[in-house]
Parts: C-alpha cells; structure tokens; sequence
C-alpha cells in the first residue's frame, strides 16, 4: 500500500525532541557566528583592504578548523554509540583519541602560523591587484592567532563531547560567555577604546585568544566539577586501548579525506573568486559568508540531532527503530531546509546595516552571495542529513564517495576551467558551481538505501569489562 505524504514523517513527540537537542547547537553556533559577524563589523570599520587581510587568514583557520571538526565527528561516531550502550570506558577511550589527534593538528596549526604564513596566506590573493597591501594585515593577524591552538583543542573536545552525549545545554552557556568576552575586548582592542592601545586588526586577534582561554578554562572546570561520563583519569592513558584507536581511525581517515577535499576546494575556489577584482571583491565575498553564518547553524543543528538520536539507538540495539526514524529525520530535513532559506533572504537586509563602511561594490557582491546561499539552503540541509546518517552508523565511504569525488572530479576542475576560460564574475562562478549539491543527493541517497550505516559499533568494539 502507498503511503501519503504525512506517513513520512514521525509524531510530533519525535521532532519536539529532536529541536530539543538541535535548537542548543544552532543557538550556539547562532551567537558565535553574530559575534563574528560583530567582529567583521567593527574590522569593516578599518576598510577594504585590512578586513580583506583578517578574511584570508579566516580562510586558512577555516581549513584547520574542518579538520579539528573531522577528528570530532569520527570520535563522536563511537562516543553516542558507547554513550547509548552506557560504556564509561568506551567514552573516555574515545576522549583520549580526540585529543591525541586533536594535538596533531595543534601542531600543524601553529607551525603555519608562526613560521610560514606569508607563504600559505600569499595562495589566497594570486592574481589580486592589492595583494601585497592585503598580505602585510593578514599576516599580522595569523601570527597573532597561532596562539589559539591550544586553548582551541580542549574547548573544541569537550564542548564536541557534551553535545555528542546529549548534554547541548551546557556548551550553550559556555559559548554566550565566551562571545561577550570575545565582544567587549574587540570594542577595546580595536578602536582604543578604555584607554587601551589601538591595535586595530593585531586588536581583533587579540580578543579572540582571551576569548577562547577564557572558554576553555571554564570548560575544564565543568568536567572536573561535574566528572561527565567522557572524563579520563590518569590511569586511562596508561591503559590506552588501541585496537579501539586503530577503528577509530579506519571511520576517520575516510571522513578526513572527503571532509579536506570539500575543504581545500572551498579555499580554491575563495582564492580563484579573489583573484577576480581587488580588495572589494574578497571583502564582499568574505562579508557574505559572515551573513550566511547565521543561517548555515542549521547544518550543526541537523547533524547533531540526527548523530545522537540514531547513535543511541544502533548503540543500544535499537536497529529497526534507528531505520524508521531515518526516515523522519530526513524528512523533516525537507521542511526545515525550505524554512531556513526564507530565513536566509531575510538576513539579505543586514549589509547596508552591517557592512556600510564597505565600498558599493562589496556590498553587492555581498548581497547577490548571501540571495544565492540562501535559496541552495534546502539542497544544503538535507545533504547534511544524509552525511550524519550514514555517519551515525560509521558507513564513513559514503562521504568520499559522494563529497570527495564530486569536489575533485568536478568542484576544482570546473573552477579552473571558469577561471581561465570565461569573465564570470565571482558571483556567478559560485552559482554555477554549487549546483554540483544536485547529484550529490541522489548519490547518496542510492548508499543510505544499502543499508550500510545501520551498525551497532558499541558492541562490535565493547571496551568494559
């Protein structure tokens, strides 16, 4: 028998407590991403030229931030799983994992920081007329932000861990804390104010690593006071179980790489749109990312809930019931994604509010990027939960499979080709480009119906005793 329209989705209940977990995430994402958007306010204040030097610099942190975000994702594959199958050992095993690997990437961070970010900084203006003058800011800046690592890695792992464990409340009040302190010493640091020097975009640095410090102290006080499930003791890291590492990083290695492609694309395809004008053009473009932030917290939102609700369920045994609601989560991906493009439209009317010290050109570039974002919203969405689902089960292949091969057989290649061989605009380069996300969900769509996700990785790599 057919089944109608509304037979595809679940009871109220069910998404009632899926917004429960989701509606934190994105509120965090949410105030992190209006404090940047502050932060690209007050540096829009310093012009073109010195926000365009902040912007590239954000475009390198962007990359390592994806890769920091990968090791969190396959950790947080086993975490719910373990979570749901009540295995402390499990976790905590997990946590080591993430921060031995999160300390690897620490260290790459700050090594391009400190000791070559004119080399890596100069790959994001090739072909820019105001390169060297845009080069001198962000360079400034980088080195400055190489001292974010290690706060970084701690705030990064438990705030990741709480969430993975279905505790999204708590990195909420973490990150409005963290936002105001990031807020009050930008308004210090980069105009002077409080009689304190004007460090202008060195101020913005600045805020942002006294900000972090402070995020991760309190989050380090949470899970000493609070002792959550995930929290290791001494004798952990001498027990280290590596065969359980060694499956961690068989789901990861996967996810890094489709997750880098998609990454390293996206800096390819920002340097090749900057190469298209001057400081208004990467200024503009960078603007509208700033704005698209605040509608793109649905992909956290969606990509949490579904990885602990699917995860507690395959962790727990709970097969058919992970399958049926697939099924609703997808569904309601659907709905969702049309309601956040009308809230990306809406966000339209913050650049002349937000970005007025910018010249016209940028904002218009602004604009028509921040019009286009928003109508590839529900395409985006409903991607995103098709990546978690897979994921939540550790079916991490389809991932390259569908991001990885379609960013380095298409994305790069069709890029280089508008590039070199047409006088599109930026605009118009992104337009075109993204509709790649098209295929890509019905390829993944084809790997969801194999069934390949549906795991219980809790039992297959039980660690208590």
């Amino acid at each position: 028998m057919k089944k109608n329209f509304l037979d595809r989705f679940g009871p109220a209940s069910f998404y009632k407590s899926a917004l429960m977990i989701a509606l934190p995430v994105m509120a965090q994402a949410l105030i992190q991403n209006l404090v940047s958007l502050i932060d690209n306010f007050m540096v829009a204040g310093l012009g073109d030229i010195k926000m365009a030097g902040v912007n590239i610099t954000g475009q390198i942190i962007f990359l390592f931030m994806v890769f920091f975000n990968t090791v969190c994702m396959a950790g947080g594959i086993f975490m719910t799983q373990f979570f749901g199958a009540k295995d402390k050992q499990g976790m905590r095993q997990t946590f080591i994992f993430k921060l031995i690997a999160g300390t690897f990437i620490v260290a790459i961070y700050m090594f391009s920081c400190f000791v070559i970010p004119d080399k890596i900084l100069s790959l994001m203006v090739k072909g820019n007329a105001e390169a060297d003058s845009i080069l001198e800011y962000g360079i400034s800046y980088m080195k400055i932000m190489g001292w974010m690592g290690i706060p970084w890695l701690f705030s990064m792992m438990i705030g990741s861990s709480l969430r993975e464990i279905g505790e999204v409340k708590v990195p909420l009040v973490i990150s409005v804390i963290a936002t105001l302190v990031n807020t009050f010493f930008n308004w210090c640091f980069i105009y002077g104010n409080l009689g304190l020097p004007r460090l202008e975009v060195r101020g913005a640095a600045f805020a942002t690593i006294i900000a972090r410090s402070v995020e991760t102290l309190i989050f380090i006080g949470y899970v000493v006071v609070k002792k959550p499930d995930f929290a290791v003791r001494l004798s952990d890291f001498v027990h280290i179980n590596f065969k359980l590492f060694r499956n961690i990083l068989q789901k990861a290695w996967m996810m890094i790489c489709s997750e880098m492609l998609w990454a390293i694309a996206e800096t390819v395809t920002t340097a090749l749109y900057n190469g298209r004008g001057g400081a208004d053009v990467v200024s503009g473009m960078s603007a509208s990312f700033a704005i698209a932030n605040l509608f793109f917290v649905a992909f956290g939102g969606i990509c949490t809930a579904t990885g602990v609700i699917l995860g507690k369920n395959l962790g727990s045994g709970n097969l058919e019931q992970a399958k049926t609601e697939k099924v609703w989560l997808l569904n309601g991906a659907n709905v969702f994604g049309v309601f956040m493009t009308f809230f990306g439209l809406a966000t339209m009317f913050l650049v002349p509010l937000v970005f007025k010290n910018l010249s016209p050109n940028s904002q218009k570039i602004c604009s028509e990027m921040v019009f286009i974002m928003a109508l590839y919203m529900p395409a985006w969405v409903y991607i995103n939960g098709q990546f978690s689902v897979s994921r939540a089960g550790g079916d991490t292949i389809m991932g390259m499979l569908v991001d990885g091969i379609a960013n380095g057989c298409i994305v790069i290649p069709g890029i280089f080709f508008m590039a070199r061989c047409t006088t599109l605009g930026p605009v118009a380069m992104y337009t075109i480009i993204k509709a790649v996300e098209l295929p890509k969900i019905w390829v993944a769509g084809a790997r969801l119906k194999q069934e390949k996700w549906v795991v219980n990785l809790a039992e297959k790599n039980k660690v208590s005793c």
